[in-house]
């Protein structure tokens, strides 16, 4: 069983102000530029992907992109 945790109204010790450290919105709502492009995959990585993305709740395009983007960054240097 949790213990019930008690307020009281006493006094609050020192306060410490903190630097901002978030990022500005603009910063967090990016897009990065693309390129429309036009490719022939197998049907069955379409399938992958695609169940892959319902089960995560985003796009299946989005996902290969990702994918393209890390095996890029990974080989790039």
């Amino acid at each position: 069983m949790k213990s019930k945790i008690s307020y009281s109204d006493g006094p609050i010790d020192e306060v410490k102000v903190v630097a901002d450290f978030l990022p500005p919105p603009e910063e967090l709502a990016f897009r990065e530029e693309t390129v429309k492009v036009t490719i022939a995959l197998s049907k069955t990585s379409v399938e992958f992907f695609k169940q892959e993305a319902a089960k995560h709740q985003v796009s299946y395009q989005k996902m290969i992109r990702r994918l393209l983007d890390e095996y890029t960054l990974r080989h790039t240097r």
